[in-house]
């Protein structure tokens, strides 16, 4: 029998060997350097936008959410300099002296108002209780819901109770400090019903467990400590409503409250 033929084996070397290969193409250098210098040209042109051109400069700075600062003073203690370019403002900085310089701001959220402004949205401290500062000329700290003493003001704001500190240097101050019968006493009168709290005059801190409310028309309330809060304030909306000619209330065992006319 006769073997393959030279044509038969070319063929069958040449589906043995798979299809064609195609040549390889290489970048040519010249098309390599051209693409190069176009992403280095890209790149310094948007550095120069950003940083040197005069197109995304500083020019105002809004200010929003003041109560009681005026956005005069928030802009002076941002101290953000007009002309300068955006993208090199530093937010962290900013918020940084926000707080330092004006401690009744409670946050402030800096952005980049592109393509020429900076937004200062400040969240201003609300006050809950007031210490008198017997020694500053009989002014008053207000202090914030969360225990801080931010500012010193003249007039008494409406509707805020003082607080009394009225803690013998004893072994019970020591276990308990001021700062810690301060942020009790900001947790009850947080806790206090809306109607009670525009009644209340003074917050009176004795001990840890021994907090009173001075209300309108010589009421007393014996608060307690300010733990389970919530429960003493539905007792005592209760007993107000209950005696209203009492004078004295006694709400520290929620489950066993007393009231009376003396």
């Amino acid at each position: 029998m006769a073997g393959p033929t030279t044509a038969e084996r070319g063929e069958r070397q040449k589906l043995e060997s798979g299809p064609p290969r195609l040549p390889r193409l290489r970048p040519r250098p010249r098309t390599f350097i051209i693409l190069l210098c176009a992403v280095v040209l890209a790149g310094a042109g948007s550095v120069w936008v950003l940083y040197g051109s005069p197109w995304l400069r500083v020019e105002r700075v809004s200010v929003s959410g003041t109560r009681v600062l005026t956005e005069g003073q928030v802009r002076e203690a941002a101290d953000v300099s007009l002309g300068s370019p955006l993208i090199s403002v530093g937010i962290d900085e900013i918020e940084a002296r926000l707080r330092q310089k004006l401690p009744r701001i409670d946050s402030v959220d800096v952005t980049r108002s592109w393509p020429h402004g900076i937004g200062l949205k400040v969240t201003e401290r609300t006050p809950v209780l007031i210490v008198e500062n017997s020694g500053n000329g009989g002014k008053y700290v207000e202090v914030d819901a969360k225990g801080v003493r931010y500012a010193t003001v003249s007039d008494a704001p409406k509707g805020v109770p003082v607080l009394e500190l009225t803690v013998s240097r004893s072994a019970a101050l020591r276990r308990f400090p001021e700062a810690r019968l301060v942020r009790e006493a900001v947790r009850v009168a947080g806790d206090l019903p809306a109607a009670v709290a525009r009644d209340t005059g003074t917050v009176k801190v004795r001990s840890y467990d021994s907090i009173s409310l001075e209300l309108s028309g010589g009421r007393t309330v014996m608060w307690g400590s300010g733990e389970k809060g919530s429960a003493k304030a539905r007792t005592l909306t209760a007993l107000l409503k209950a005696s209203p000619g009492a004078r004295y209330f006694d709400v520290s065992v929620p489950t066993a409250p007393a009231s009376s006319r003396s």
